[in-house]
């Protein structure tokens, strides 16, 4: 079995995507929703255009699948939530679902593994150093608590919002 963590984010009807999200995650990879590993439902200000704020949050998973199928799952339900197939890089998002790492695989298709995002945002690293802090990041070898600690906190404001499922 992998273990994967994907990160996931909306800032589209945000609770409503979130929740989807979960439910989604649980059935496609035929999971009880216990068996989801999820950090704490984070607030942030979009990154790269203006927009509305975000819910994101980092969810753990262990599967059968390999990496191909869980991006093709990935990508299946964003669409299936709306997602516009067309949808640019920086835009307002229904349901954004990015897989950051599976296990300690270093790849660039068909998804960057790991995901550079990861040690950028405060919004990927903060709920990841939840759910894994003793992991090590497999390229810059130190755990994501530690990545956490270090970070230059002033640089995105994040806050912790109230679990909605």
């Amino acid at each position: 079995m992998a273990q994967i963590y994907i990160s996931l984010g909306s800032n589209i009807n945000r609770e409503h995507y979130v929740k989807q999200g979960l439910l989604s995650l649980a059935k496609v990879f035929e999971l009880p929703f216990e068996q989801l590993t999820l950090s704490s439902l984070f607030e942030s200000k979009a990154v790269g255009f203006d927009g509305a704020a975000f819910y994101n949050m980092v969810i753990g998973i262990k599967c059968t699948q390999n990496v191909e199928e869980v991006a093709s799952m990935l990508r299946a339900i964003e669409f299936s939530h709306g997602r516009d197939h067309n949808a640019k890089k920086f835009s307002p998002r229904s349901l954004d679902l990015d897989l950051l790492l599976f296990d300690d695989l270093i790849i660039n298709e068909p998804a960057q593994l790991p995901r550079d995002e990861i040690i950028k945002n405060a919004f990927v690293l903060w709920p990841l150093s939840q759910v894994a802090p003793e992991l090590t990041h497999p390229i810059v070898k130190q755990t994501y608590r530690d990545l956490w600690q270090g970070y230059n906190k002033t640089s995105q404001q994040l806050s912790i919002v109230a679990n909605c499922w």
